[in-house]
């Protein structure tokens, strides 16, 4: 037995998975798979789930001592969002080569941005705490949703025919998103 705990999730899927979320851990399995070639794929994986699980600690315990943003502070950052965010998302539109509804911006603790079928796009305010080059990949992101509604490999072609460093500036957001969410409180 691994001795790992961990929340079981059964579903119609055709492989075992794990993810670590809120430092725990999740598997997901197939209906039809027994406890014991569950147990044998946690030990197989032991080192990455033990390696996440260390670092979700660690930024739980980091993110428990950030500065969390005042309601006054938190105003300040929407306003500044309010102006800030729409102007580059119609700085980028005609580069993607869409047009766009509106911009609403919100504080949100799990996501960054989102874009609804009828072009309507939202953006989380705390995208200003970090570097300029990240607001605009998540922008131009968003934007290139209005072509494609999905992450398949022509959207990301779209993305980083605008955007060529897109990728290193996701790769930050991931590194750093706790740090911001955290900013939120509970």
């Amino acid at each position: 037995m691994s001795g790992m705990e961990y929340e079981l999730i059964r579903t119609r899927r055709k492989s075992i998975c794990a993810q670590i979320k809120d430092g725990r851990l999740i598997v997901r399995a197939p209906l039809h798979i027994s406890e014991s070639e569950i147990e044998r794929f946690l030990l197989k994986h032991k080192d990455w789930i033990d390696k996440h699980l260390s670092r979700a600690e660690e930024r739980q315990s980091v993110a428990a001592y950030t500065i969390k943003l005042t309601p006054e502070e938190l105003r300040a950052l929407m306003d500044e969002a309010r102006i800030v965010i729409p102007a580059r998302v119609a700085h980028y539109a005609p580069l993607v080569g869409v047009t766009y509804k509106s911009v609403t911006i919100r504080a949100q603790k799990s996501r960054w941005g989102s874009c609804s079928t009828n072009g309507n796009l939202s953006f989380n305010c705390l995208l200003l705490l970090a570097p300029p080059e990240v607001l605009d990949s998540i922008v131009v992101h968003e934007l290139c949703h209005r072509k494609q509604m999905n992450h398949s490999p022509r959207f990301y072609k779209e993305v980083l025919r605008v955007y060529p460093d897109y990728f290193k500036y996701r790769k930050w957001l991931k590194e750093n998103a706790y740090l911001l969410f955290a900013k939120l409180g509970k």
